[in-house]
Parts: structure tokens; sequence; C-alpha cells
């Protein structure tokens, strides 16, 4: 009887494995999603809006770039003032600017108040986004950090893919103002949420320089994540921006067709992200730390093989599944990263991320567009930049 007794008070004594509390973050996994569907929302309504502005659609795609644009460039500055003076500050003032871009657009009458508006929107995105994952990375449990980043990661990417299809439906319904309109409710609707979950924290003392931006590279194992985001990245979404070409002429598929095809992206995505969370907190309680970054390279080189020259539509298909759920991996693991080395610059560390993901793109873009065979150009640079990401892993994990 005195056996089982202390047996029992042992257990007692023991503390409970780590759980991630999803309701705790209910208000910055919201925004994820919405800055996940703000990412793609424009792509579907272009003709539209251009038609209502009187512009053509080439000018009405400029609102794509100065979102983009000003997230890469703001990003990184923007994460350092997270970092110096806390995250809800930073948060609730992106929070409030990405409520005011978005009803500026639903109501601008022209391209030059629409472009404004969505370089605000992308300036407010740049201030809320490295705060939130950052917020995620400093107040979940060690032991299920990467978990709670994955749920993160996987909501941005549904909103990537709902993006497009909600934008539509709310265009054809209400026009393409209501989907803008849509945005600004719903981030609205997550700021009491902000207001309870997100507590004050001590600022970081000494206020830093602008110099402090560039902390991240002065890590070696941060410098090295970032070289090899760059890469991965050219391979990962500078083939995806023409994926939709290589697939129409191979499989001569329909507009509709791939937009399906868009569903299994966000799909592999989503699936990447909660299993590289998942897979990834179990190696660091078992001290290897980012051991599954050469796999998601090397996946996404097989997922690009397959997808650009797989003999076959379902083979191709499952390679573009493969491709999604290594990117899906990889970023939740590089978001692990971030939040980890270098506590005192998560923040900043969170937005190069982005910064590099976003140059990488326009890189792996230029190379493959540098070819006359877009197919071919896909195959031979996504497989070998992925390649080369898969060699440049393998230090980092070393680190």
């Amino acid at each position: 009887m005195s056996d089982v007794s202390d047996l029992s008070r042992a257990e007692a004594r023991t503390p409970a494995e780590p759980v991630f509390r999803r309701r705790r973050y209910a208000g910055v996994l919201a925004l994820l999603f919405l800055f996940g569907t703000e990412t793609f929302l424009v792509s579907p309504l272009l003709p539209t809006i251009a038609g209502s502005i009187h512009v053509s659609e080439a000018a009405a795609a400029s609102t794509v770039t100065a979102y983009v644009l000003v997230y890469a460039v703001c990003a990184p500055f923007l994460g350092l003032l997270s970092d110096r003076f806390g995250r809800r500050r930073t948060l609730l003032a992106g929070t409030a600017l990405f409520v005011l871009s978005n009803a500026a657009a639903a109501l601008s009458t022209d391209l030059t108040l629409l472009v404004l508006s969505r370089a605000l929107a992308g300036l407010a995105a740049a201030a809320a986004g490295p705060a939130i994952w950052a917020h995620i990375a400093e107040t979940a449990p060690d032991a299920v950090r990467g978990r709670a980043l994955g749920l993160g990661m996987a909501l941005f990417s549904t909103g990537q893919v709902i993006g497009v299809p909600l934008g539509g439906l709310l265009a054809g319904a209400a026009g393409w103002r209501a989907a803008f309109w849509a945005l600004t409710a719903g981030t609205a609707a997550a700021v009491p949420l902000l207001l309870r979950q997100v507590a004050p924290r001590p600022t970081s003392p000494g206020g830093g320089t602008i110099l402090a931006v560039l902390a991240a590279w002065r890590d070696p194992a941060l410098r090295r994540a970032l070289l090899v985001n760059t890469a991965f990245n050219a391979a990962n979404l500078g083939a995806y921006t023409f994926l939709g070409a290589v697939l129409g002429d191979r499989f001569d598929l329909s507009v509709q067709a791939l937009g399906l095809v868009g569903v299994l992206v966000g799909a592999g995505s989503a699936v990447g992200s909660l299993l590289g969370g998942r897979l990834g907190d179990k190696a660091r309680a078992a001290g290897r730390q980012q051991a599954l970054l050469p796999f998601w390279a090397l996946l996404l080189a097989a997922g690009i093989a397959l997808a650009v020259a797989g003999p076959g539509l379902v083979l191709s298909l499952l390679g573009v599944l493969l491709w999604f759920v290594a990117s899906g991996g990889f970023v939740t693991d590089q978001q692990t990263l971030a939040g980890t080395v270098a506590p005192a610059h998560r923040a900043t560390s969170s937005a190069w991320l982005t910064s590099t993901m976003y140059a990488g793109t326009g890189v792996g873009a230029w190379a493959i567009g540098a070819f006359g065979n877009v197919a071919h150009g896909s195959l031979i640079t996504g497989v070998v930049l992925a390649l080369a990401a898969a060699a440049g892993t393998v230090r980092v994990r070393n680190q």
C-alpha cells in the first residue's frame, strides 16, 4: 500500500507534458489567416478592378507589387521595433494600420489611391507579421514550439489558398470592394482578442541602433539559415511562378483545373506545416536541432522534378503535393530556428526570413525565365537550387 502511495505522489510531482493552448492564440492565428488571404486576394480581382478604375490589368497588377515590395523592404526594420519595444505595441499598431489600409482600398476610386492603400497594407503586415511569429515562439512552451508555429503557418497557407476563390466569389456577388471590406471587418474583429491575449512584456534594454537590423546576419547559424532560405525559395516559389504555365502546356489544363491545383498546393503546405512542427519538436527533444531541414530540401527537389517532368498527370500532381509538403515543413522549421537561436532578435530574424523568401523568389523566377523553355528552366533551376539548399542545410543543422 505504501508503494502505491509513493507512486501516486511521484506521479503527482511529475510535470505534465507541455500543451499548446490554441485558444490563447486565437487572435494572432486569425490574423495569420487574414494575412495569408491578403497575399493573393487581388489575383482574381484584377480584371474587375481594372475595369472599375479604368486602367489596364497590367497597371492594376502594380497593387500586388506595392504590397510585396513594401513588406520585403520594411519587415526587418519593423521587426527591430518589435524586438526593442515589445510585441504588443508593434502588433496592435500593425493591426490597426491593416484595418485602415483595407478600408482605404475599398474606398479607392483611382489607381494611385489603390496602390498607396496596398503599400500601407504591406507596411501593416510587415509590422504585425514578425511580431506574431516572435510572440508565438517566446510564449509557447519550448517542447511544443514547433507545433505552435506549424499551426500558424498552416493557417497562413490556408488563407493564401482560400484568398483566390473567396475574392472571386465576393467580387461576383457584391463587387471587388466587398473583398476588402471583409478583410477590414475580420481584422477589426480580431482586435479585442489581441488586447486580451497579447500581454505587455519587458522591452529590450538599450534601444539599439539601425545596425541592429543586421543582427541576424552576424549570428553564424542564422546567417546560414537565411542564405539557405534564399536558395530554397528560389527553387520553391521561383518554380511555382511558372507551375500553371508548365502544367497547362503539358496537360492542356483549363483555368478552372489549374485553380484546383492551387487547392492541392494549399493542402500540401498546411499538411507540411503541421507535420514539420510536430516532427521538429520531437527532433529537438532528442537533441537533433533542425535535423529535418535536409530532408525537406531533398523532398522539394523530388517534388519539383516529378511535377515538371513526371510521366502522366497523376504523378505530376503527386509531385505538386510533395513539393508543397516540403515547403510547409521547411518554412516551419526555419521559423522555429529563428525563434529559438537568438531570443533577443526573434522578430528581426523572422522578418529576414520573409525578405529573403521574396528575394529568392525573384532570383528563381528570373533564372527560370532566362530559359527558352520554362519547363526545362523550372526543372533545372528548381532541382539544382533545391539540392544546393539541401547541402547548405547540413551546415545549419550542425551549428
